[in-house]
């Protein structure tokens, strides 16, 4: 709600309920998903950048879903900051990019296009598995399916754990 303003007092009430994952060397990476209207603010982004550099190691990504962030001056800036661009997976949201900028790439499986209700069909799932196969090569690569009302989301991350079936993306 307060779009990447007055981050610390809830940026720390976060870490420290998950300090024991930080401590354990458990935790994966964090995303920072923006609300649909949020429109790009250069100023904003780089404060919080900022911010999370003060934050105990760990890898961070950004989903941003309106289509203003999508340019290349934003990629450079999460770069810059070795912060990943998460590939949002969704009809709705044909302008997301696949750009990677960081060490590794986070994909958040949204909905389906071809599929029933959102599910994911094979076809889609085959295609994904290729490219995450592509990436691994080049970056660590994570997935994660959104959930949904009719619980495909485990059953999709099980059929493209099957798929990718050689362990190259966590």
């Amino acid at each position: 709600m307060k779009r990447l303003t007055d981050l610390d007092r809830g940026v720390d009430r976060f870490y420290d309920a998950i300090a024991p994952l930080v401590e354990a060397g458990k935790l994966g990476p964090v995303i920072w998903q923006l609300p649909e209207r949020f429109q790009r603010d250069d100023e904003r982004l780089t404060a919080a950048l900022e911010r999370i550099a003060d934050l105990p190691p760990g890898r961070h990504a950004f989903e941003f879903r309106h289509p203003s962030w999508f340019v290349p001056e934003v990629e450079a800036l999460l770069r810059r900051h070795r912060v990943a661009l998460v590939i949002g997976d969704h009809p709705l949201r044909p302008f997301q990019s696949h750009a990677r900028t960081a060490d590794f790439t986070l994909v958040r499986f949204h909905y389906g296009r071809r599929g029933r209700h959102g599910n994911y069909s094979e076809t889609e799932l085959q295609a994904w598995a290729r490219r995450l196969r592509e990436w691994a090569a080049e970056v660590d690569v994570y997935g994660y399916f959104n959930n949904d009302w009719e619980g495909f989301a485990p059953r999709n991350a099980q059929r493209l754990r099957r798929l990718l079936g050689d362990g190259s993306c966590p």
